[in-house]
């Protein structure tokens, strides 16, 4: 009852008069007349076709609300990644060629010493340089579509047609939202679970949210999809499968997401599914000084800061693995050979797993890692450095990495599935902790996915030689 009809019946039940029912009852109708007309709109008592109930109908619909989602998802993911492309050369260009080159003209115009030139501008410098020119245009836009989404009221659809699915998994139909904020960022995402109140099924959100492709590791998908699965078809067809590729890597990420939390939710975080009452906003034009403020300023730089923050370490650390020997082989060598024979159960091989190890900080840099050290180990090839890393064309990636690296169809695959599956980045780990204040769940946030990871590319690798394609 609303507080208009609780006020009448209390005065009715004050009178205590002989028509006391008949009046409550005339209240009721009354007051269900009035909410109806606030809710539909009528014209000589037919419903009146307004262009929100139209556009709901479609947006909200069991087959084509999903569809709709899906093509506008893939429209931001496309947007982002497409539009990303030119302003990201040019930041590396800057970065990674004027200004990379002029701290070393610096250096040598003050006879600094090579270790320390090294250490500051080959490892912490280049590091985060490369995670600016990655991660800053891709956010700069899709932060802001996902805001602009928000802000016309779609994304409560959006919920609206996910909540089923994540009510099946024992989770809560909010999550979707951090989801797919977790599609720009991780960190970002984990954030986003503050939207849900139970505590159990924002834990489940924060847990699985890794498994959203961060704009970190769009870059390793991209690139393994069009210089390895794309060679499977004719050229005319290459870009169509190698973005496939792309989304079809994504849409397991979903798909794991649901399974996991469903895990979850029957085993170490059992409870019943929360219930609540959904309100689908009226459509609304977007406030563009509003979502410019809230993507670049809320969002994109505080994401961006945490990353540069991490990235600086690691690029230090790549460096002094690179350049400090224990005999005749650098740290990272041992490392490589160390982890070698585990990395090839997995179908990968010991220099990945190096990379993800020494780049945990950041996975913008996975790729320049893995080039740097499959290029100085062993083979030495002139004009690679120790600890610095660089920037290839896709034929040349392609090169090194099959006839230097000794690469596979396998390899490129697993390292797709790896991508997508194992831990979170370090700012992200960060997060989850500020978020949780727990320990124990943080350490279950990290291990989990790499548990995941390990048992998935094991199981691809074992199957691919079975079938002896390995």
């Amino acid at each position: 009852m609303t507080t208009d009809l609780l006020q009448t019946a209390n005065q009715l039940r004050a009178g205590m008069g002989e028509d006391y029912h008949d009046k409550l009852m005339e209240a009721i109708y009354t007051d269900a007349s009035q909410i109806a007309d606030r809710s539909v709109a009528r014209e000589e008592g037919k419903v009146r076709w307004t262009f929100d109930r139209t556009l709901d109908r479609a947006l909200t619909h069991p087959v084509w609300g999903f569809t709709v989602m899906g093509l506008m998802f893939f429209g931001v993911f496309w947007i982002t990644i497409t539009g990303a492309n030119i302003p990201s050369q040019m930041l590396a260009d800057f970065l990674l060629g004027s200004v990379y080159n002029a701290l070393h003209s610096v250096a040598a115009a003050l006879s600094a010493p090579a270790w320390l030139s090294g250490l500051l501008i080959d490892g912490i410098y280049l590091a985060t340089a490369w995670v600016i020119s990655v991660m800053l245009p891709p956010m700069a836009i899709f932060f802001p579509l996902f805001t602009l989404l928000e802000d016309l009221g779609y994304l409560p659809r959006v919920v609206f047609n996910l909540d089923r699915l994540f009510a099946k998994a024992g989770a809560h139909g909010k999550q979707s939202l951090s989801m797919m904020m977790g599609f720009g960022c991780n960190a970002a995402g984990v954030v986003a679970t503050r939207i849900i109140d139970s505590p159990r099924e924002r834990l489940i959100a924060i847990i699985t949210n890794n498994f959203s492709i961060c704009n970190g590791r769009w870059p390793t998908l991209i690139l393994m999809g069009t210089i390895f699965v794309a060679t499977l078809v004719p050229p005319a067809l290459a870009s169509f499968v190698a973005a496939l590729s792309v989304v079809t890597v994504a849409a397991m990420g979903i798909v794991v997401t649901l399974l996991v939390s469903a895990f979850l939710s029957k085993t170490w975080l059992k409870g019943e599914t929360s219930v609540y009452s959904l309100e689908l906003p009226p459509y609304r034009p977007p406030q563009i000084w509003r979502t410019i403020y809230t993507s670049m300023i809320d969002r994109t730089m505080i994401v961006l800061w945490r990353a540069v923050v991490m990235a600086a370490p690691a690029g230090a650390v790549i460096w002094l693995t690179s350049n400090i020997f224990i005999g005749d082989m650098s740290i990272a060598g041992h490392m490589v050979n160390l982890l070698n024979p585990f990395g090839l159960l997995l179908g990968l091989n010991g220099i990945i797993l190096v990379a993800y190890i020494v780049a945990i900080p950041a996975n913008e840099i996975i790729i320049p890692t893995i080039l740097m050290l499959t290029l100085t180990l062993g083979s030495n090839i002139a004009g690679a450095q120790s600890g610095v890393m660089l920037e290839l064309g896709d034929q040349q990636v392609y090169q090194v990495l099959t006839q230097v690296g000794g690469w596979t169809m396998l390899t490129a695959i697993n390292l797709m599935l790896f991508s997508l599956l194992h831990n979170p980045c370090s700012t992200t780990i960060m997060t989850i902790y500020k978020e949780t204040k727990n320990l124990k769940w943080t350490v279950v946030a990290t291990l989990l996915p790499l548990a995941l990871a390990f048992l998935v590319t094991f199981s691809t690798a074992s199957i691919a030689r079975l079938l002896g394609w390995a």
